[in-house]
């Protein structure tokens, strides 16, 4: 294969293996994307070396990127080859094993091998939405074969889309302060996340002082927390644009982690709703000095809603935020156990379907704000709507180690639905008979039982997996603050402990049902934050 440059010799080019592209859903309109138009990309290189089955301790990032980031000539390599054919290298990163590059729409389309498009098509939500598109497979120059891994963001339809639900404030049944939330789940006392910083991923939305300024300080927390936006990719704080979608992500979870952990450092990052966008996030908050002892993510789709490059990208981006010490929180999904596919089976959202991410299931909660009393917490299922916790089991991720031995996993695996095979070979990882199991944890999502919040000057009620992962990340921190220790891959120790969690035994998701210990629809059950300091050694 050889892809041809304008004024130079065709370059000799191979297939990029993952980088399949299925035409986006519902596309209505169509034209070839303007050739002079400048766009960037990510491309993601190889590792030097695999990590350690049984790593011992954290790396710095240093350590990171001499032992597990991408050789020296190896991205020497790349970037003298991509500016050989015309592309500018806007930024190169060895630890994170990114390259950012920049270009016309005719150079890294000639470059990479596709054609882009300008459509409209269907987004996560269900709105028409713009974009460039592409189909197929990409290639990359010869040269690089085996060393490019993924290359990012020339189609820029939206990844992700966030895992709430809203209720305005007369609507809902019972609805709790976050503050509130940390004396149920018995948050470990005289902790409030000082000396901690938590990241918050957001692929959209923003946030206005104002509102963070009214909301705390109803809540008798002052002064507000400090809240730091960060932009990646171009991506802003644009606050008051969209409160009935991602600014109400945005804001549920700023104010349920800043309720719980007050003191901690609190950095949203801003970027676009991308599969570059959304890697190059996650990158940036697990490199960042100093690294956050938790990354909060509410944001997913279906696993098969993502090619196989950009979703093992992003697992392997979580696998280096784990090895820095940094626990990242993952929402697993509101539309229970199909997660809103309606191809007649179930699915797994991703990225908390990465067996390093922490997948935060939902609940529905009846307690005593007061006294932290739970009179009953079951499995949220607002059945017959669609909203439901998701949960199930993975397509391409295997059963890691830490899960291998739970009873949980392989007696619901029985009630999974079976996929057809693909008619045709492909790149994706070949599905295990079971795979990673999800949730691993859970916390109140139904909105009927949910979060009081506030967003864009209004007073309402949000639910959904999207809160419990900060409620986790914000726990997280302040098991960080009380004990003196950095976590990561947090798995191994929460399984190790199913008698720190309140096991929820009602309800279902959908296809699968909860049960005694670890179950598809809650996990390990929600949290009991003083029993696991304990069994931490706090």
């Amino acid at each position: 294969m050889t892809t041809n440059h304008p004024g130079s010799t065709p370059e000799p080019s191979v297939t990029l293996e993952g980088s399949e592209r299925q035409a986006a859903p519902g596309i209505v309109s169509g034209e070839p994307a303007d050739p002079s138009q400048r766009i960037e990309v990510t491309v993601v290189l190889r590792r030097k070396a695999p990590f350690p089955e049984h790593p011992t301790g954290h790396l710095s990032r240093e350590a990171l990127a001499e032992h597990h980031g991408a050789a020296g000539e190896d991205l020497e390599l790349a970037t003298d080859t991509f500016t050989r054919l015309g592309a500018e290298v806007v930024e190169a990163d060895a630890a994170s094993r990114r390259i950012r590059l920049g270009g016309t729409v005719a150079q890294l389309s000639a470059i990479f091998g596709t054609t882009l498009e300008k459509v409209t098509s269907t987004g996560p939500h269900g709105a028409a939405v713009e974009h460039r598109h592409r189909t197929g497979s990409l290639s990359v120059p010869a040269a690089l074969d085996g060393i490019v891994t993924a290359v990012l963001g020339l189609d820029d339809r939206p990844q992700a889309r966030p895992q709430l639900r809203m209720l305005p404030l007369a609507a809902a049944g019972t609805s709790y302060n976050p503050n509130d939330l940390g004396r149920i789940y018995s948050f470990p006392p005289n902790t409030d996340g000082a000396g901690q910083t938590i990241a918050i991923l957001e692929l959209g939305g923003g946030f206005g002082q104002a509102d963070l300024d009214a909301y705390f300080g109803g809540l008798g927390i002052t002064p507000t927390p400090t809240v730091t936006a960060v932009g990646v990719d171009g991506a802003t704080n644009q606050a008051g644009q969209d409160p009935q979608g991602a600014d109400g992500e945005v804001l549920l979870d700023i104010e349920v982690i800043g309720a719980l952990a007050p003191k901690a450092t609190i950095l949203v990052y801003f970027a676009p709703n991308t599969d570059a966008g959304f890697l190059d996030a996650l990158a940036t908050a697990s490199h960042a000095t100093p690294a956050p002892s938790a990354i909060s993510i509410s944001w997913g789709q279906s696993e098969d809603s993502w090619t196989a490059q950009a979703r093992n990208a992003f697992d392997q981006a979580l696998a280096d935020a784990t090895a820095l010490g940094v626990t990242v929180t993952a929402a697993a999904g509101d539309r229970g156990s199909t997660d809103g596919v309606t191809d007649g089976h179930d699915h797994a959202d991703f990225p908390a379907s990465s067996p390093h991410a922490l997948a935060c299931g939902g609940t529905r909660l009846s307690a005593d704000a007061a006294t932290g009393a739970i009179s009953s917490e079951t499995v949220w299922n607002d059945s017959p709507t669609t909203s439901a916790t998701g949960g199930g089991y993975s397509d391409v991720f295997p059963t890691p180690a830490w899960q291998n031995s739970v009873a949980g996993h392989a007696a619901n695996a029985a009630h999974r639905k079976p996929k057809p095979k693909p008619p045709t070979p492909t790149p994706t990882p070949t599905p295990t008979t079971h795979g990673r199991g999800v949730p691993d944890v859970s916390g109140v999502a139904d909105p009927q039982t949910g979060y009081n919040v506030r967003v864009d000057g209004q007073d309402m009620v949000i639910g959904g997996t999207s809160a419990v992962a900060p409620l986790w990340a914000a726990l997280i921190a302040r098991l960080a603050q009380a004990s003196g220790k950095r976590f990561g891959l947090f798995q191994p120790v929460l399984y190790a402990q199913p008698g720190s969690f309140h096991d929820i035994t009602v309800g279902n998701n959908g296809t699968y049902h909860a049960g005694p210990g670890w179950d598809p629809c809650t996990g390990l059950g929600s949290p009991n934050g003083a029993a696991l300091l304990t069994a931490l050694g706090g």
